[in-house]
């Protein structure tokens, strides 16, 4: 019996290849079935990689390569303005309005440590994207008083990294709509450390902070004072106070604001990969991979850079 019907079976099926032959088509080939579990697993599997890739690409080189091309850009913009001289002098720019976070307000050099930074206005994770900050409460780099600028410990460029390392009586050069102003370095100061001698009437201060701790687990403030060695200016009255400055422009802060944004984009991350996942199965592997990897790093890299504004500015 199991004879006769083995042979019943092969040839039917050597009757289905006949056919298929003689009519110029392809017999049916048997669909494999995957379970809706294992599509959902395979679904989460591939956006903790796409995550986990664009995090790896934006900490050693997407992010690095951002802000050198922002610091170009605001270096031939601010260059311009001083040559124009319509570069900012005070909480304003040349026609009288507010400035906004992200305007270049002056040129940072350290020579120690090899820093070259065009500072911008506010001191938001976003604006730190871009280079060091200027913190909107207090005074531009040359005039009366302290001038505060907050820089990035290791991500996008990592400014401040190595300020800690800086000794009494370097040299820091500003360059503003002002002129040009070189502070020397009193000493670094972490948490908890004694304040400097207050500031002497008529004398004009930079302090730089950065993220203290690790690099990437961040937990206090490094700060370096530098008084000027010449002669202050005066500036115009600041928009913003120490009272009025909105959290997230605080050291180590993030910047809450944009969360909106974040949830977009994990949800277009979400679409991408449940389409990835029906085009594996319905198209093949190879031809998904091809198609779609290029879009799923894009979605991811800005998935992180929305990340990376909740986590601390200075960092």
């Amino acid at each position: 019996m199991s004879t006769v019907t083995t042979t019943t079976a092969a040839d039917d099926v050597t009757a289905t290849v006949d056919v298929a032959l003689a009519t110029g088509t392809k017999p049916a080939r048997r669909s494999s079935t995957v379970s809706t579990r294992t599509q959902i697993v395979r679904g989460i599997l591939l956006m903790v990689f796409v995550v986990s890739a664009a995090s790896l690409l934006q900490l050693t080189l997407v992010g690095r390569v951002q802000h050198l091309a922002a610091q170009q850009r605001l270096y031939d913009q601010f260059r311009a303005e001083l040559a124009a001289g319509t570069a900012p002098r005070g909480a304003t720019d040349s026609q009288g309005s507010a400035l906004v976070n992200g305007a270049p307000v002056a040129y940072l050099e350290i020579p120690a440590i090899g820093v070259k930074q065009v500072v911008v206005e506010g001191t938001r994770s976003s604006d730190l994207f871009r280079g060091a900050g200027h913190r909107r409460d207090t005074v531009l780099p040359g005039q009366f008083g302290t001038s505060v600028i907050f820089g990035r410990r290791a991500l996008y460029g990592g400014s401040f990294s190595s300020i800690a390392a800086l000794k009494k009586g370097d040299t820091i050069t500003a360059t503003t709509g002002q002129g040009v102003f070189t502070y020397r370095v009193l000493g670094v100061r972490h948490e908890g450390d004694q304040l400097p001698l207050a500031l002497a009437a008529g004398g004009s201060r930079l302090t730089l902070a950065t993220a203290g701790g690790s690099p990437f687990l961040p937990h206090g403030v490094v700060r370096v004072d530098a008084d000027l060695d010449g002669t202050a200016v005066a500036g115009g009255a600041r928009l913003v106070t120490a009272r009025t400055l909105p959290g997230e422009e605080q050291p180590l802060a993030g910047d809450s604001t944009t969360l909106w944004a974040l949830v977009l984009w994990l949800q277009a991350l979400l679409v991408v990969v449940i389409a990835t996942i029906w085009s594996w199965h319905r198209w093949g592997r190879a031809q998904t991979w091809v198609v779609a990897s290029p879009l799923l790093i894009l979605v991811g890299l800005c998935v992180w850079s929305e990340f990376a504004r909740l986590l601390p500015n200075i960092s």
